[in-house]
């Protein structure tokens, strides 16, 4: 049922990227909140991890954190890691997330929150009953390369997901995004000009919303 049927604005859980927090997730996503307002409630989590040697950052959001490590406490999306670390606990931090904070309609990923989150997504579409999300938002996403994680892209991704790419994205190349669209069906690609951001500029503004109105119609006004 969820919110179309409660006549309730969507929500959309929310994963940050690596070396972040949720409060300096929230805090850079202030324009996508603001979009996205009266339609879609953006809640954010912690990642399980604190990113060792990170400190407190100057404005006081808190040590900065990671969802798993590709080598001993560091992260490099481009690692073929023969030992990654972590994931499972960042599993459980979402299903815990779904249980507890929802009902959650969708995942909102950013850089390796969105990697997390397309693996969500291939355990939703096997029928994973510990994830109950109907789609998800991937912005600056990959795949991961460790071939501990290649299970999770061995067959096509049945989940309905928004891939956005940002062409002078320097942390995570554009190519890599794609390559991560290429693992689910019909995939939906929106790009942008920009960098290792999510973007909330017009342009994407209405490609947020109309996929959004896919799982609930705008009210009539």
């Amino acid at each position: 049922a969820g919110a179309m049927a409660e006549g309730r604005p969507l929500r959309l859980l929310g994963l940050h990227g690596y070396r972040q927090s949720e409060r300096r997730f929230r805090q850079r996503t202030g324009a996508l909140r603001k979009a996205l307002r009266g339609r879609a409630e953006l809640v954010a989590i912690d990642a399980p991890h604190l990113v060792p040697g990170g400190g407190e950052d100057d404005d006081g959001d808190g040590p900065p954190r990671g969802w798993w490590f590709s080598g001993p406490d560091t992260f490099d999306a481009g690692e073929v890691a023969a030992a990654p670390a972590g994931l499972e606990e960042s599993l459980a931090a979402v299903q815990a997330a779904l249980a507890e904070r929802g009902p959650f309609d969708g995942l909102l990923g950013f850089s390796q929150g969105a990697a997390l989150a397309a693996m969500v997504c291939a355990l939703r579409a096997r029928g994973d009953p510990r994830f109950p999300v109907a789609f998800a938002i991937l912005v600056a996403g990959f795949a991961s390369r460790a071939p501990a994680h290649g299970h999770f892209y061995r067959e096509p991704i049945a989940l309905p997901t928004l891939h956005v790419v940002g062409d002078a994205d320097a942390v995570i190349a554009a190519p890599l995004s794609r390559e991560l669209a290429r693992h689910f069906v019909e995939p939906l690609v929106l790009t942008h000009p920009g960098g290792h951001f999510v973007p909330a500029a017009a342009p994407q503004k209405k490609a947020y919303l109309d996929f959004l109105d896919r799982f609930h119609p705008a009210q009539s006004q």
